[in-house]
């Protein structure tokens, strides 16, 4: 089974299938690990990149919040005679395990897995009848907390916002009068309640709860301001000379991924009309094209590589700077989930 960015998937004939890393070839050469080299995989996963990396040499030390992930990736660490260091932890906090001196490289493949969604039991896809969850970590507050708690204006916004779903009012307004007589539960549960609310219509190319699941998995893991801790986290733990390399698969991401380097390139414009101005040090240095896709043959053989985007960029020997959120210019949705739960 394949991922949809959206939270859907599509399975081919005979069932599931491994998980494929990404943009991996122009991943490893971005990064280029070699023998001696430190290079941070803060999101593990299925060990794609981690195990590239491991043989072309590198030593790797390999972050994942999820906890199955991190005890399936034993049987790689027993293997790399020593080169991978295997630890639990979310990936806003990869500075806690950089060693002194820095690290080489840091590669981060945002969002959900192939095997998490393969797992019904998790709740991360409408596919598969499972609970509603969605936790990555599998603690905190769930997707069912959300929705069977959360203020209709605040469903709104997490709706509108993170899943770009133009029915976010009304899919939260019928969310509020069903979950008064019976909570949800289950995936199918909210899908079902959705597909009522705005039909699929012929020319849809998606199911019409793939934006709300979308939007609840991204909102219940904090996916996008862990995203914007772990950029100032490598920033500060990079050698000069260090690559960072980040992998999206959605819009939202992949604009913090690029506002991040636009600023720590130093330039800014104060109009369109005028070019671009040095106007703080030089902290990140684009990597080769600003950003990189897919290539065909890598879409068609799989899914989903459609929607991701590359961005790398390499560290120079200017000291960082403060984390400054504002310049990611997103709305304080952490706050919501302060609902009751």
């Amino acid at each position: 089974m394949v991922a949809n960015p959206g939270g859907g998937t599509t399975e081919p004939e005979g069932g599931p299938v491994r998980h494929i890393p990404v943009l991996l070839e122009e991943v490893v050469r971005a990064l280029e690990p070699r023998p001696g080299r430190l290079i941070l995989d803060g999101t593990f996963g299925a060990g794609g990149y981690t195990s590239a990396l491991l043989a072309a040499g590198a030593n790797v030390i390999a972050l994942d919040r999820d906890p199955t992930a991190i005890a399936a990736g034993q049987a790689l660490a027993a293997v790399s005679e020593g080169r991978l260091k295997l630890i639990h932890s979310q990936f806003s906090q990869l500075a806690d395990h950089a060693p002194e001196g820095g690290l080489d490289g840091v590669v981060l493949d945002i969002g959900v897995s192939s095997m998490q969604i393969d797992e019904a039991e998790r709740g991360f896809s409408f596919q598969r009848n499972g609970p509603l969850d969605m936790r990555m970590s599998k603690d905190g507050v769930s997707a069912a907390d959300v929705v069977n708690r959360a203020k209709v204006g605040d469903l709104t916004r997490i709706f509108g916002f993170l899943g770009e779903e133009k029915q976010a009012g009304r899919i939260a307004r019928a969310i509020e009068k069903r979950r008064a007589s019976e909570p949800f539960a289950t995936t199918r549960d909210l899908a079902n309640l959705i597909e009522t609310v705005n039909p699929r219509k012929a020319k849809d190319k998606i199911h019409p709860a793939t934006r709300v699941f979308q939007a609840l998995r991204i909102f219940v893991n904090d996916e996008l301001g862990e995203l914007a801790q772990a950029l100032f986290a490598a920033e500060r733990i990079l050698k000069p000379g260090g690559r960072l390399v980040v992998v999206t698969f959605h819009s939202l991401e992949d604009r913090i991924v690029k506002q991040f380097f636009a600023d720590r390139s130093g330039k800014v414009s104060g109009s369109r009309h005028l070019p671009m101005v040095e106007a703080r040090p030089v902290i990140f240095e684009t990597l080769g094209k600003p950003m990189i896709s897919a290539s065909d043959e890598e879409a068609e053989a799989n899914p989903r590589a459609r929607s991701a985007k590359l961005r790398a960029g390499v560290r120079t020997d200017a000291p960082s700077r403060a984390a400054d959120m504002s310049i990611f210019d997103l709305p304080d949705l952490a706050s919501l989930a302060k609902m009751g739960a």
